[in-house]
């Protein structure tokens, strides 16, 4: 193909310019892509996957990232520098293919304890060198370059190049073996279950409805962990969750969550209500007792009631024609099962994926409520910095469509250290005892896909 990039004008440019190439290609795993970064692409690749399997994202190297500290404007600052750098792009190749841009806020700008999350920013968004997308059955690889020079046919070969390199090693099927954990230990659990008991006197006392309180589990390793190991135990071990995985620098940060925070295609929005939750049974039988346990319990239908009631008014702020159900349903994953109502409406003119994720964080499931006094108290009494745990995580294009997980079941990577995260919500006769036996089913899909002992 020859460059075709040089006849858009580049010429007194005063803002970066979006270049991409894509083409199709046939029987490439996206796993393997994912793999075939790691020699020159390391700590700077992601990966998606969406809970329908219609659609897989993955990134190799930053053509532009978007980065952000501190609490405020981080979403608006992402939308603006997107909206900019998406208004002058320049495609060759398969025209209906968009940019996709990556990446996930922080749970709590305002928390500072050190931690693994130390090097993190409060917005970290990537657009990909190299973007292989899978979307209902049919792949293609976007090279994508932002500059404010104008593109030469050197660079645009060099990254033809390479873009076929990467095909090639993409095509050799590597299996990986399971991590294997050589050490465990529980950060913070005093703190953890007093603090489960201090909040519930909060509560009671009516400083608070309902408050999330998450804990850390810690593993360590003989040798390093690779992004691609991990990801190969989640796509095979957790087939109905969203699957993301991220590098920044050290750190790798992955998870298979059962929730949607928000969707939106072609101005349909899409949010699920998932709070409550009890364990999968070891027979069928076993299993639907459960499952209509959960639905018949009255601490769970009001933990639920809270974040249907939530995300239901946020919805009729920024959508129209809202749909609700009249009642929850049943979400099965392997390990646990959620109470979960599905809520659709059509967005507002004004409105956009990032307004409503802005609005949507954190839902109660994932703080409390009221949301304010519920996250002042998550920041006196929580013994950790959750990071990217049971934030936002996902992608948007260059046409307002997107969508975003709620990054629960999910870990954290550092070279032969992991990090685990599970939390619950405490009401007002909530018990200690029975919240941390809630997080260790919690931790089972990352124990799993990390080698880690479970108690079945």
């Amino acid at each position: 193909m020859q460059a075709k990039w040089l006849q858009a004008t580049t010429e007194g440019l005063t803002k970066p310019t979006l270049y991409m190439e894509t083409i199709e290609v046939a029987n490439l795993s996206a796993l393997s892509f994912f793999a075939a970064g790691q020699a020159s692409y390391q700590q700077k690749r992601f990966y998606w996957q969406n809970r329908e399997k219609t659609l897989t994202l993955v990134g190799l190297g930053h053509a532009y990232t978007i980065t952000h500290q501190g609490e405020h404007e981080r979403f608006t600052t992402v939308e603006q520098q997107w909206q900019q750098l998406t208004q002058s792009m320049h495609k060759e190749g398969v025209a209906h293919v968009q940019p996709m841009l990556f990446g996930g806020f922080t749970f709590d700008p305002a928390n500072i304890i050190a931690s693994e999350w130390a090097t993190f920013p409060d917005a970290f968004f990537a657009l990909a060198t190299f973007q292989f997308v899978e979307r209902d059955g049919r792949s293609y690889v976007t090279i994508q370059t932002v500059t404010n020079a104008q593109v030469d046919d050197k660079t645009i070969q060099a990254l033809r190049d390479e873009r076929d390199a990467l095909i090639q090693q993409a095509q050799q099927q590597v299996s990986y073996k399971k991590p294997v954990a050589t050490s465990y230990f529980e950060p913070h659990k005093i703190e953890y279950l007093a603090s489960i008991d201090r909040v519930t006197d909060l509560i009671q006392q009516q400083q608070a409805e309902k408050v999330v309180i998450a804990r850390p589990l810690a593993l360590t390793f003989d040798e390093a962990v690779l992004p691609e190991q991990t990801m190969a135990q989640v796509l095979s071990e957790q087939p109905n969750s969203y699957l993301f995985g991220l590098e920044h620098e050290e750190l790798f940060f992955f998870g298979a969550s059962p929730e949607r925070l928000v969707k939106v295609d072609n101005k349909q929005a899409y949010s699920s209500c998932v709070a409550g939750s009890i364990k999968r049974g070891t027979t069928d039988e076993e299993d639907a007792q459960l499952g209509q346990t959960l639905l018949q319990d009255a601490k769970n239908l009001g933990e639920h009631q809270y974040v249907v009631d939530m995300i239901a008014d946020t919805f009729k702020r920024h959508c129209t024609e809202v749909d609700l159900p009249t009642g929850p349903q049943l979400l099965k994953i392997r390990d646990i099962q959620h109470l979960f109502t599905p809520v659709e409406g059509r967005l507002r003119n004004e409105a956009t994926i990032l307004s409503l994720v802005q609005h949507l964080h954190p839902t109660p499931a994932l703080g409390g409520v009221p949301r304010e006094a519920a996250m002042s108290i998550i920041r006196e009494y929580e013994p950790m910095n959750r990071g990217l745990y049971a934030a936002p995580i996902g992608w948007l294009d260059a046409e307002g469509n997107g969508e975003f997980a709620v990054a629960i079941r999910s870990a954290a990577i550092t070279n032969k250290d992991a990090y685990l995260y599970a939390g619950g919500g405490i009401v007002a006769d909530s018990e200690a005892q029975s919240e941390y036996e809630e997080t260790l089913v919690k931790f089972r899909p990352m124990l799993r896909a990390l080698g880690g002992k479970i108690d079945e």
